[in-house]
């Protein structure tokens, strides 16, 4: 059975540069607490605070909120690039982050040779990436670009080129995305819907961040607002919105107040 579990999950992000105003800066847009460590210089963020929740197979989950609130943060402790200060994570299936389509592409390669490299550089043998390259280039569109350098290409032709890779390639249980996977331009969008629908259908579970509710709410069926690095709401993904829609009319018309900041000594 896939699934993840976060138990009082706390994450303090170092800051070296001891000066108020800097510290002051960074703590408007991260919305945490600050620490100073006893006589250190060195500073903490505190970018997530006491997060609490559990996913099971069958659930897509988007994080809404504003920017700094914590959507990255909590990527980024979802796929092991940082470790809670506090709390503990516990994930069952194969997670693969993809916060950057193209991750692994070399310019300087054909794409031929890039889907080698990029199959490769997600753990696929190459047994597995033979078997499937003539499906990628042939949706790809590319015709004898293939053998060319990719450098050559245009920004459309190399997102057709990942995506292909992308979708073809990898399978994973758990997926975390920041914001969705771009399909380029409309001609080869609309090619690329069905493919894309399956690709997310084969999942046993997606986490993604997103700006956009209408993403969020045709992709997912839980959601979670995060703000200043702690949880404000989770739950249903229409009830999470509604409620979004609300925090943020009221948090408009607070614009102008400062956002206190509790500075800690520890």
């Amino acid at each position: 059975m896939k699934g993840i579990e976060v138990e009082n999950v706390t994450v303090e992000i170092p800051v070296f540069d001891p000066s108020r105003s800097f510290r002051g800066t960074l703590g408007a847009m991260l919305g945490g607490k600050i620490h100073s460590r006893g006589n250190s210089k060195k500073v903490f963020v505190q970018a997530l605070e006491d997060i609490n929740f559990s996913l099971k197979e069958g659930d897509r989950l988007g994080l809404i909120g504003g920017n700094g609130a914590g959507k990255t943060t909590l990527l980024n402790i979802l796929a092991g690039v940082y470790l809670p200060h506090r709390g503990s994570v516990r994930v069952t299936g194969k997670i693969m982050p993809l916060f950057n389509i193209s991750l692994g592409l070399d310019i300087d390669n054909t794409g031929f040779e890039n889907i080698n490299t990029m199959g490769m550089y997600h753990g696929l043998s190459k047994k597995t990436i033979n078997e499937r390259r003539e499906e990628i280039i042939e949706f790809t569109e590319l015709g004898d670009f293939i053998h060319l350098p990719a450098r050559t290409y245009s920004a459309g032709m190399l997102l057709r080129l990942s995506f292909a890779i992308v979708t073809t390639l990898l399978e994973p249980d758990i997926l975390l995305l920041d914001e969705g996977i771009g399909v380029g331009d409309a001609i080869f969008a609309k090619k690329s819907e069905e493919r894309l629908k399956s690709f997310y259908k084969k999942l046993s579970i997606l986490v993604m961040a997103s700006h956009s509710n209408d993403l969020i709410k045709n992709m997912c069926n839980k959601a979670m607002l995060l703000d200043h690095g702690r949880i404000i709401k989770y739950g249903p993904v229409d009830e999470v919105l509604d409620y979004y829609k609300d925090f943020i009319n009221a948090a408009q018309k607070t614009v102008l107040a400062p956002v206190p900041l509790e500075v800690c000594t520890v």
